[in-house]
Parts: C-alpha cells; structure tokens; sequence
C-alpha cells in the first residue's frame, strides 16, 4: 500500500519502506516512482502517461519520506531548491555504537568506488574527493542502542551511512558499512524523517514528517511517532 503524506495538484510525497527503490535499476523490480503514478492516474482517471518528476532519491535499504513533482514547473523550481541547498531534509538512524559527541557537525572528503558501489571517506582532501559534511545530534538511548538525528549540509553517495560509520558508529543493519549483523526485515535502520521547504508554487512553507517503521526497534526509544 502506497502511504502518501503530502499531495497537491503540484507536488505528492510518500512514506518510502526499506525494501523499495524510488527508479529503475538493474533489478527490474517495479519502483516507487510507478507506483505513484499509477495511484495518481487511478485517483484522479487520467488518460495516456502521467508526468512524474523525481526530486530526490533515497537507498533502497533506506525508508521514509520521498519527494516528486507532479507538474514540470514544480520539477524545475524544486531542483533549483536542492542546487541552492534551501530545502531541510533530516534523518533519523540507529548505530549499536554510541557517539563520541551528544552534537558534532562532520568534515569529511568522500568518494565513489563504483565497481563496489561504496563511498570511501578520507579525513583531508584528497585528488577526486568531495567534501561532505553533516551534523548529528544524540536524540536517545537505551543499553544497546543509540538513536540520532541526522542533518545534511552536503548530499554525498551514502553520505551518512559512510560518515557515521567513519567515526565508529555504523548505522544498525548496514553491513556494508561495517554493522554486525543484518536485520531480519532487511533494509538498514535509517529514516528519511522529515522534509521542509517553500512550496514551489504557492510560496508557503511546507515540513512533511514520515511516521516511524513499524520495526519495533524504532519505537524502544520513548519519542514521538
């Protein structure tokens, strides 16, 4: 079931689970991105191929709130808003490791291996890295685990599975980035949890919050859905 969170005659929002792509890859598996247009073009009877554009992407094993433009003049003025770096997306993920820091902002320099699809994150420049930097703040924690809220000020390939992971605290699930183990439910715990900008037509401020996985490990912590 498509779990949508925000929808205009401009823009729709939905609440992406752990298992989805939002486009097309090798795979061939159907992606997020068909599924809203087919619920839009259910919705509202639409006739021929409905427009859909795609704003941003999340990691398959990633799940929470995706952003798509629904009309080509919301697609062009959101994409400026990405490059001007005037739109809030903020996560929320899991690590078995505590942080060496309740609040750090991160400086790292980061690159693609892309025969392994895997970000390599060095501490100083180096010759075809970028610089990626996030900040995180401790939200909770219990015994064994610690949850973080996470902001970008960059947007890096697996950016912040890589970076945390950097300092010690790899996100829980994420063997990739050096986790213990997987989880039974697949995916990794990391959470697109909300998302803020100005409306790209109707010029007022809009935040969209994505409920929390039903995974119980979410819900240990005592914060709100």
């Amino acid at each position: 079931m498509l779990e949508v969170l925000y929808e205009d005659n401009h823009i729709i929002a939905v609440n992406k689970s752990n298992s989805e792509i939002v486009q097309a890859d090798k795979t061939g598996d159907e992606t997020l991105a068909d599924k809203v247009k087919a619920y839009i073009k259910e919705k509202y009877n639409k006739p021929g191929d409905v427009f859909l554009g795609v704003v941003h992407r999340l990691d398959r094993p990633v799940s929470g709130v995706v952003l798509f433009a629904r009309t080509s003049k919301a697609l062009a003025r959101l994409n400026q808003m990405f490059v001007d770096k005037t739109i809030k997306k903020t996560y929320w993920a899991i690590t078995q490791n505590r942080p060496p820091q309740v609040e750090e902002e991160l400086h790292h320099y980061m690159s693609k291996n892309e025969e392994k699809n895997r970000a390599l994150v060095s501490v100083s420049p180096r010759t075809g890295y970028k610089e990626a930097i996030l900040s995180y703040k401790l939200l909770s924690s219990t015994q064994n685990l610690n949850l973080l809220e996470v902001s970008l000020k960059t947007g890096r390939h697996h950016q912040i599975r890589a970076q945390l992971a950097r300092i010690g605290c790899p996100i829980r699930g994420d063997l990739k980035y050096g986790a213990k183990r997987s989880l039974e439910e697949g995916g990794i715990n990391l959470h697109s949890r909300s998302i803020e900008f100005v409306h790209p037509v109707k010029n007022e401020p809009v935040k969209i919050v994505a409920p929390l996985p039903k995974d119980s490990v979410w819900h240990v912590f005592g914060v709100a859905e």
